[in-house]
């Protein structure tokens, strides 16, 4: 194993806090990283990493070492990125996550173009509602939805989408439709909470000029947008959603738009990747990809790429 071979184990190690771990997404037997990361240690004549039963930390030196490490290695990755075949056909595997509806309405019914276009890139999609730690977890980039957070990612807007406020003909009635967003009060909702947030989401509304936040009593309380839709069909209660996740719901009446007069703020959706001085090409081509199927969704949202970040 040469020296940047051996650099990129280290930094694997260091971010998944284990060398089974590091030796799995590097596809290396256990023992060669055991036995790499000794003759480091040899090599530079000081100790590196402190192993319990437990988990892999860094040292003093050893930290001081990864940051180096990760600084070389982006500059390897910077000068292999420049190379004219690499930028006009990028290859290598891309791991990405997109929470389900926007994952399944916006990106994966367009993805065959995606291949098309950039058939030796392997993607490889997770989704799910939960926190992805991308720089330990190995991700190239993440989609997400609402106001950026993390600071220590970079963020580029995608889209702001229309949303809607809607429950079934049967929930209303038998419950009444309300007139106002204060009528709210007295009416049920479908809960939706999420990794991402401490409790449940409220209902939003934009009322003369200011934003009002209206939570309901609830029987129920989910975290998949399917089970979300799904239960207000079922007349479990009210829900406010993306309009773009119900259209379909809409034609056929199985859900009915409410409070239309009260408007809920846009959605915001935004990329979301690790800080880096210039991106690798293939994370490059599937960001501009991915912001063109939302503008042509949705229209221009203004999109500008700035270290905001969001909930990853």
């Amino acid at each position: 194993m040469d020296r940047f071979e051996t650099m990129r184990l280290f930094t694997r190690i260091v971010e998944l806090g284990s060398f089974t771990q590091a030796a799995v997404a590097l596809d290396l037997p256990r023992a060669t990283a055991t036995h790499a990361i000794k003759q480091l240690e040899a090599r530079l004549q000081v100790r590196l990493l402190e192993r319990t039963t437990r988990q892999v930390r860094t040292t003093f030196d050893g930290q001081a070492f990864y940051d180096r490490c990760r600084h070389l290695l982006h500059e390897l990755e910077d000068a292999e990125s420049s190379l004219a075949q690499h930028a006009v056909n990028p290859r290598g595997r891309l791991r990405i996550d997109i929470h389900g509806a926007p994952a399944n309405e916006i990106v994966l019914p367009r993805i065959g173009e995606f291949h098309a276009r950039y058939p030796n890139i392997e993607l490889v999609m997770g989704s799910g509602d939960r926190l992805v730690d991308l720089v330990r977890e190995g991700v190239d980039c993440v989609v997400r939805a609402g106001e950026p957070k993390d600071s220590s990612l970079v963020t580029r807007r995608l889209a702001l989408i229309p949303q809607v406020t809607c429950a079934s003909p049967a929930y209303l009635a038998a419950h009444g439709t309300p007139l106002q967003p204060s009528d709210l009060a007295q009416h049920w909702a479908v809960n939706f909470f999420s990794s991402s947030r401490t409790g449940v989401f409220p209902c939003v509304f934009e009322v003369d000029g200011r934003i009002e936040e209206h939570f309901m009593k609830s029987w129920i309380s989910v975290n998949s947008a399917d089970s979300y839709k799904t239960c207000a069909e079922q007349g479990c209660g009210i829900i406010q959603v993306p309009r773009y996740g119900v259209e379909e719901r809409l034609r056929r009446g199985t859900l009915v738009e409410i409070l239309a007069h009260a408007p809920c703020p846009p959605m915001l959706y935004s990329v979301l990747y690790p800080q880096a001085r210039l991106l690798s090409p293939r994370v490059r081509v599937f960001i501009d990809w991915v912001t063109r199927c939302f503008e042509e969704r949705f229209g221009n949202a203004h999109a500008t790429t700035t270290s905001e970040g969001a909930a990853a």
